[in-house]
C-alpha cells in the first residue's frame, strides 16, 4: 500500500507491479474510466470579503466567442446546486453555496468546451446596486489532434504516476487489467510465439501453396505466435494493449492497424515519416510500458461507432475508433465525469457510458458487420456487442458496463483533501481498479448456480442449471481462449467416485477434467491452416466450431444420472470454474494462472 504522509505521497514503482494479482487481459477486458481527472491544486479559493456579503440568488449569462450559449450547466462549485442556461444564455442560481463572505467559484459547462468559471468574491462591485451580474465565457474546444504532444508531467513525475501525486485512483490504476495491457505474460507470449522464459517458438512453415504445416514434433514447441506467422508485421495489438506507444495519427490507420510488410511500408513511406510498418506493442519503455495509461483515457473525447450496428467498424480496434484531443502546446485538457473542476477539464458524460468502452471490447479479424451481424472473419472480442444486443443495455432497467467494473468507490473525493481537493458528498466516484477475474467477489456474483440430488431406485438422479443473470456479457466472454467448466463429482462414503450412467461429459481441451461429467462453455475456434481446434491464433484463418457460451439471461440446464444403490450415501459436489486459457496452450507457454472458483455447492445424500 502507498505510505502517505501529510502533505506528501510515496508512489509505487513500475518495478513493484510484478507482485500484483495476474491481469484480465484488455485486448481481453476492456472496460471505461469515469472519474474526473484533473490537475490538484487550486480547484477552489475561499477567503473572506470585507464586510459584505453575497447574496443567495445570483444571476448571469453564459456565452462564447459567437454569443450566448444555451443550455449550459452552471454549478456552485463544491455543491449540487445546478441549473441550465436558457435560451438567451442567461441563468438564475439561488441556495446552496450562495450567500455569506466566503469567495465562491461558480462553473459552467457546454458539449464542446472547456469549463468555464468565475470566482465570486463579495467585495466585488458586480453585487452592488446596477451590477452586469456573473459573466462566465467559455472557450471551444481545440478541433485538431496533436500527435507530438508528450504525455503529462507534473512536479518532475512523468506518466501516470504523475497523476499519483494527487489523485487516489492511481494506486488503483495500477492494480487494474489496463495498467497491465503492455506486460501481460499471456499478451506478451501469444504475440511474440514464445513461452514465458523467453524461448522462442517454431517459425511457421507453409507448403508452396501457403498451407502452414503442423508443428516439427521432433522440435519444442511453446504454442502459436502473431510473430510466428508474421515476423515482418506489427499487428494491430497496440490499438488496444498499448495506445500511447507512438506519436503517430490515429485517424490514419496504416501504422496503427500495422497491415504493410516490411517491404511495402519502404515503397508506401510518406513525406511525415509515418511508420508504415506498424507500432510493436512489446520491448517499450517509459509511458508505453504502462498499456492503457491513465492519461490516456482521459483524452478520449469521442467514440466513433457506425450509426448502423451501433458498433466500431470493423477491423478499427481500440485507438482507431476514438477522437483524441492531445493539446496544442501550451494548452492542456483532461475530460472527466464533473462540472464543477475549475481547471483545465471538460465535463464528458461518455465516460459514463458502456460505448465508452466499445472500441477495445469489440473486434473482428477480418469480415464485415451489416444489419447487426458479422459475417466472414473472426468475431474475438464482443462483450460490448453482447452488452448491447441484451437487456442490459436498456438505459431504464439496465445497467452500463462501468456499473459493475467500476462500481462506488468509499470516497467523498478525487483529489486527497491535503493537495486542495474539494470533497463533494452528492457525487459518486468510481473505483479504477476495473473489476475483472482477479477480482473474486466480482467473479462469485457473476451466475447463479443451482443443483438437485434425487435418489431413483438404485441411481442418483442430479440436476444442474447454471444461469448468466447477473452479468452485461456472455460467460466467458472476449478472448477466444476462455472458458467455463461445470464440473460435477460424486463419491461415496469412502470417498471413491461413483460412475456416471447418463448425462453429459467435459471434453478433451478441459485438460485434467475431460471425460469427467459436466459441461463446458467456451467458444471453440479451429485454425483453418492446421486443423487444430481449440486454438487462440485468432489472427489466422479461423471457424468457430462451437459457442457454448452463457448469453444474459440465459440458463443451461443438465441432468446427470449416477449409479448409487439404493441405501449408500453419497456426497454431490458441483463446481463452476473459470480457466483464462486452454490448459494445454497454458501448458505450452508456461502460463500458471490458477482456475478460479466462480461458485461450489455441495449435496449430502443420506442413505
Amino acid at each position: 500500500m502507498r505510505a502517505r504522509m501529510r502533505g506528501k505521497t510515496r508512489l509505487k514503482p513500475r518495478a513493484d507491479r510484478a507482485a500484483l494479482p495476474p491481469a484480465f487481459s484488455a485486448g481481453v477486458a476492456l472496460l471505461g474510466v469515469v472519474a474526473a481527472l484533473t490537475a490538484c491544486a487550486g480547484q477552489s479559493h475561499v477567503r473572506s470579503g470585507v464586510g459584505q456579503s453575497l447574496p443567495h440568488t445570483i444571476s448571469g449569462v453564459v456565452s462564447n466567442a459567437v454569443g450566448p450559449v444555451a443550455g449550459a450547466i452552471v454549478q456552485v462549485q463544491g455543491t449540487p446546486n445546478q441549473t441550465t442556461t436558457r435560451s438567451d444564455g442567461a441563468f438564475t442560481l439561488h441556495g446552496q453555496g450562495l450567500g455569506g463572505n466566503r469567495v465562491v467559484t461558480v462553473t459552467a459547462w457546454a458539449e464542446d468546451h472547456f469549463v468555464g468559471w468565475v470566482s465570486l468574491d463579495p467585495a466585488n462591485p458586480v453585487w452592488q446596486a446596477g451590477g452586469a451580474g456573473v459573466q462566465i465565457t467559455l472557450k471551444p474546444l481545440y478541433t485538431v489532434d496533436n500527435t507530438a504532444y508528450k504525455w503529462f508531467t507534473f512536479e518532475g513525475v512523468s506518466g501516470s504516476a504523475s497523476c499519483g501525486i494527487c489523485h487516489r485512483e492511481y494506486e488503483e490504476w495500477q492494480a487494474d487489467a489496463h495498467a497491465q495491457s503492455a506486460v501481460n505474460p499471456r499478451f506478451i507470449t501469444m504475440y511474440r510465439g514464445t513461452n514465458v522464459a523467453g524461448q522462442p517458438g517454431q517459425p511457421t512453415r507453409l507448403t508452396a501453396h501457403g498451407q502452414a504445416l503442423p508443428p516439427d514434433p521432433s522440435q519444442p514447441y511453446y504454442g502459436p505466435g502473431f510473430r510466428l506467422d508474421n515476423p515482418d508485421r506489427a499487428g494491430n495489438c497496440a490499438t488496444c494493449h498499448t495506445p500511447v506507444a507512438a506519436n503517430t495519427p490515429n485517424d490514419k490507420n496504416c501504422a496503427w492497424s500495422g497491415c504493410h510488410t516490411s517491404a511495402t511500408a519502404e515503397r508506401a513511406q510518406t513525406a511525415n515519416g509515418l511508420n508504415l510498418q506498424g507500432i510493436m506493442p512489446v520491448g517499450l519503455m517509459g509511458i508505453g510500458e504502462e498499456g492503457v495509461a491513465c492519461e490516456f483515457c482521459h483524452k478520449v473525447g469521442n467514440v466513433i461507432l457506425d450509426p448502423a450496428t451501433k458498433l466500431p467498424y470493423p477491423d478499427m480496434p481500440g485507438i482507431l475508433s476514438m477522437k483524441l484531443y492531445r493539446p496544442p502546446e501550451g494548452q492542456q485538457l483532461f475530460f472527466g465525469t464533473l462540472v464543477d473542476v475549475s481547471r483545465r477539464v471538460s465535463y464528458l458524460p461518455l465516460q459514463s457510458q458502456s460505448a465508452f468502452c466499445a472500441p477495445c471490447h469489440f473486434g473482428v479479424i477480418g469480415g464485415v458487420v451489416g444489419n447487426g451481424m458479422v459475417s466472414g472473419g473472426a468475431l474475438v472480442y464482443n462483450s460490448y456487442g453482447e452488452w448491447l444486443n441484451s437487456a442490459w443495455s436498456d438505459p431504464q432497467t439496465g445497467k452500463t458496463c462501468q456499473n459493475c467494473h467500476m462500481p462506488a468507490a468509499d470516497t467523498v473525493y478525487t483529489v486527497f483533501p491535503e493537495k486542495g481537493g474539494i470533497q463533494r458528498d452528492y457525487v459518486t466516484y468510481h473505483q479504477h481498479t476495473m473489476r475483472g477475474v482477479s477480482d473474486l467477489t466480482l467473479m462469485w456474483s457473476a451466475v447463479t448456480l443451482t443443483s438437485t440430488a434425487t435418489r431413483q431406485g438404485d441411481a442418483l438422479q442430479v440436476n444442474v442449471q447454471v444461469t448468466n443473470d447477473k452479468t452485461g456479457h456472455n460467460v466467458p466472454t472476449d478472448q477466444p481462449m476462455r472458458s467455463v467448466m461445470l464440473v460435477v463429482e460424486v463419491s461415496g462414503p469412502e470417498g471413491r467416485p461413483v460412475s456416471l450412467q447418463r448425462g453429459p461429459t467435459l471434453p478433451d481441451w478441459t485438460g485434467n477434467y475431460a471425460g469427467q461429467p459436466g459441461r463446458a462453455f467456451a467458444q471453440v475456434l479451429r485454425d483453418e491452416w492446421t486443423g487444430e481446434t481449440p486454438t487462440a491464433a485468432m489472427w489466422r484463418d479461423t471457424t468457430v466450431v462451437e459457442d457454448t457460451r452463457l448469453a444474459p439471461f440465459a440458463a443451461s440446464a443438465s441432468n446427470f444420472t449416477f449409479a448409487l444403490p439404493a441405501g449408500r450415501p453419497a456426497t454431490v459436489k458441483v463446481r463452476l470454474i473459470y480457466r483464462r486459457a486452454f490448459q494445454q496452450l497454458a501448458q505450452q507457454k508456461g502460463w500458471n494462472d490458477p482456475d478460479i472458483t466462480m461458485a461450489e455447492q455441495v449435496i449430502a445424500v443420506e442413505q
